[in-house]
This record gives C-alpha cells, structure tokens and sequence, in this order.
C-alpha cells in the first residue's frame, strides 16, 4: 500500500458468492494484508458459522433474503472511515454492484459476476449450471446444494476431478434457493423491480467486471452484457477476461494475477467524487 496517499484507500471488502462462505477469500485476504491493506471479509448473516456446520444444517440460511443481506454489508461498509476497494466474486459481485449503486465504496470489482436485474443474456452452460436449484419451484423456500458432479461442472470445470473433490468437500455448502430465482432464467420475465435491481444510470465508483474464459455458471457474455449496462452511467466501467480460468477463479491456480490485477486496477482508478453530502466519506 502506498503509505504517501492518506486519500487512497487503506480498506478493502471480499464479498462471497453463493455455495461458499467467507472461508474461499482466506488466499486473497492474506495476501491483501501482506501488503499492508485491511481485509474484511463479512458472512451473510447466518452464514458466520464453519462451512461443515452449514453443511450439517443448511435449512438455518433457507429464507434469507438478498435484500436482509445487502443492508447488512451495506452497513458494515458505511461504517469504515473512509470508502474502501470493495471487491465480490459471483453473487458478490452482484451485491458488490448493489453497494456501489448506493454510493458506497471508492472502486469495485465484480469477479465472475452473477448478474443485476436486466441482464437477459443465458448462456446455455450457465442453464444448465443453475438447473439443480431452478428445476423445482418449491426450491425457492429451500436452502439447495450441488451434488460433486455438478459442482464440478458449474464452479470448477478448469480442475481435475480429484481437485474439484476437494474444493467440493473444503468449501462447498447448500445456498437460498430464492436468491438463485432473483437472478435465474425467469428473474426478468416477471413484473416490477426484483430484488438485485440497480440504476445503471447512477453515478458510482469506478467498476471493474473480471470474466473468466471457461465459466460455465457466469460465462463472458454475462458480464460483458452486464458491464454494458452499467455504459448508461457517468462512471467509470470495464472489462478484463482472463483465458483458461473458470468460475473457481479466486481459488484455482494462478488466482494471484487475479488478485493483483483486480487490486492493481482498483487502486489506480479509486475515486470518492461520487460521495455525496451525508454519506461516509
């Protein structure tokens, strides 16, 4: 960190996605605080306990809402002293998306991003990657898990089956099943705002998308498409796909150039003239 910069941020959020828990950040956050960074990494309420626990007892997260969640992070944001990187992977970057529309945050990034409302692009692989949770309506009020198998297809596709086992067994619980209908194939074909709407013509922090080329549950076209929504504001927004990486990105080999490009950028672009009078600055 740039200790000559009293302005830049000193603070950066990791913010998971669905079927983990904080515990996929712990590479990132150590090598975020070597460099001299505050690394926060807050669960989803109810999220808080180990991922076997989760595992045990799924049905303890079944009916939380995105909307409980994002006024939860929210205010664990507006808290800090000053506006930090805040960075998500998969709905993460959803909700990090929804943390900049509400003027939080000095820059973003939205790693393998799952979408905000009004993103219509659905990639055949990402239907079929959100088939378990999405086959059966009375999933909805259910907390609902992937098999090995299809863990294997929808997060870690660019592993060895052996490696996706494992990652599968270290990290892998069930998630809401309502939070997966907020952005699934139906999410836009139902009337008035859902529950991951935006305004893509706020302005904002600066916003990075990170597409990876093999993601079957979040593919290229999905944040390209939902980058291109966020053209409509007058900040600043970009895109940058890594060849070869799959959605497990943040975990899989090679995640460091993930971490330093996203930081890298974050910092080179943070900007508060989005705060506005009243807000945390």
């Amino acid at each position: 960190m740039d200790q000559s910069n009293t302005d830049a941020p000193d603070t950066i959020v990791l913010i998971h996605g669905l079927w983990v828990t904080p515990r996929s950040w712990a590479d990132w956050k150590a090598r975020y605080e070597a460099k001299g960074f505050t690394v926060l990494t807050p669960a989803y309420p109810g999220f808080e306990i180990e991922v076997e626990a989760l595992r045990e007892n799924p049905d303890i997260i079944a009916n939380l809402t995105v909307p409980e969640t994002a006024d939860y992070l929210a205010s664990v944001i507006e808290a800090l002293p000053k506006p930090p990187i805040i960075m998500g992977h998969s709905f993460g970057g959803c909700l990090t998306q929804m943390m900049l529309a509400r003027g939080l945050g000095a820059a973003g990034a939205a790693i393998n991003s799952a979408p905000t409302e009004g993103v219509r692009v659905t990639p055949l692989s990402q239907a079929r990657s959100l088939f378990p949770a999405l086959k059966n309506p009375a999933n909805y009020h259910k907390a609902v898990g992937f098999t090995r198998d299809e863990f294997h297809y929808a997060f870690t596709n660019t592993l060895t089956r052996e490696e996706s086992d494992a990652a599968w067994e270290r990290y892998a619980i069930a998630a809401p099943g309502n939070w997966v209908w907020a952005y699934g194939l139906l999410a836009n074909f139902t009337p008035g705002h859902q529950e991951t709407w935006v305004d893509y013509t706020a302005d904002r922090a600066p916003l990075l998308f990170i597409g990876g080329a093999e993601d079957h549950i979040m593919p290229p076209a999905v944040n390209k498409s939902n980058a291109k929504h966020w053209s409509k504001s007058p900040a600043l927004v970009e895109y940058h796909e890594f060849a070869g990486r799959g959605h497990w990105t943040c975990a899989e080999p090679g995640w460091e150039a993930v971490a330093d490009y996203a930081l890298e950028w974050a910092l080179a672009h943070a900007s508060t003239d989005h705060i506005r009078t009243g807000q945390t600055a």
